[in-house]
């Protein structure tokens, strides 16, 4: 079944005749192409990608499930849509409540003059189950970060700074054919290692944990990666964070199996950091959804409300935080299955030092 098949499907459920798309993820989720600009409309029996010139040749050799039709110079996206809405009677739709704008929202409901119905959900629950194809392809990303990793692992000196090791980082990332980075790389080294978000900066990597949060943007899909490492021998206190988040790492991949509940998995993990007597320095969720955006539903956090299905890819990434100090987190990526997931990320956990 085809994606747009699979959106037609759900229109009853969230009863709505038709879905309006227009963000370039979504698109492309929908379609298998990636444009900056155009819409999508899929009703319960076709479906009309709407693209300039830029992309309509393109789109024409692409697109298998919907009509690409070519906006004029005359028209605007909103009056090609509102043709087609008009043409096929369509008395309302559904639109993406979490991606269109206040203003935009403003002018489809002007345009359309028909009832609009938030339907977000329906595009984001689809989203979040991958199929084998759609795993595959995230494979070829992760293992793509991964020779990247295991090729900047013996550059890394304190001679270099943090600036020079994400830019290494970037530039392999497109060497080795990735569209882009699926996000600005996260090195931080020594003290700079609490920050979980920390940038990189034009200062030379320090003695103690270095972190290397980074994933690879391939065929449209992401990656998603985090390592951290030991620069110059580690103290007892730095192996015992270290194997205290390791140990609340596994045990959240434990718990990862369909029909769990994310905030169970995130607390399976935080359980173990809390016992350690860290639980004050554990301070975002467990993890998140990956595919074609680097964060999708679900996430794992105390406040979730999410029950994990089969076929969800998400990360799995405990951390401690000791400000001012040093930071620890490790990161996989894990396929949701009916008896537990499978991990895709293949990388030791052991803590090296270099």
């Amino acid at each position: 079944m085809t994606n747009i098949e699979r959106i037609r499907q759900a229109l009853p459920e969230h009863n709505i005749p038709a879905m309006l798309i227009t963000s370039d993820k979504c698109r492309l989720f929908a379609t298998g192409f990636l444009s900056s600009a155009g819409a999508l409309v899929v009703s319960e029996n076709d479906a009309w990608l709407f693209v300039d010139t830029r992309y309509f040749e393109m789109a024409q050799a692409t697109v298998k499930d919907a009509q690409v039709l070519l906006m004029p110079f005359e028209k605007t996206l909103f009056d090609c849509v509102k043709d087609i809405v008009e043409k096929n009677n369509i008395k309302s739709i559904g639109f993406e409540d979490g991606k269109v704008t206040y203003a935009d929202h403003q002018k489809w409901l002007e345009k359309l003059g028909i009832e609009m119905t938030p339907a977000q959900k329906l595009i984001s629950d689809l989203r979040a189950i991958k199929s084998r194809d759609d795993l595959d392809k995230m494979i070829k990303a992760q293992r793509l970060s991964e020779k990247v990793f295991n090729e900047v692992l013996p550059l890394i000196t304190t001679e270099m700074t943090e600036n020079d090791l994400a830019a290494e980082i970037i530039y392999r990332i497109l060497k080795h054919g990735a569209n882009d980075k699926a996000f600005s790389p996260i090195v931080v080294s020594g003290a700079k290692s609490s920050m979980p978000h920390g940038v990189p900066g034009d200062v030379k990597i320090g003695k103690g944990f270095l972190t290397l949060d980074f994933g690879a943007l391939h065929d449209g899909w992401c990656s998603d990666t985090t390592r951290t490492l030991c620069v110059g021998e580690p103290t007892d206190e730095m192996v015992k964070v270290y194997n205290t988040v390791l140990e609340a790492q596994l045990a959240g991949i434990g718990a990862v199996r369909a029909g769990a509940s994310c905030f169970g998995v995130d607390a399976a993990a935080r359980n173990v950091i809390t016992e350690a007597g860290y639980g004050d320095y554990f301070k975002h969720g467990l993890g998140h959804g990956v595919g074609l955006d680097i964060h999708e539903n679900p996430f794992a956090s105390p406040l979730s409300k999410d029950t994990l299905q089969a076929g969800v890819t998400m990360t799995v990434e405990p951390g401690i935080y000791l400000p001012g100090k040093f930071g620890v987190r490790i990161e996989d990526t894990v396929y949701v299955t009916d008896n537990g997931c499978e991990n895709i990320t293949t990388l030791p956990k052991k803590l090296l030092v270099i």
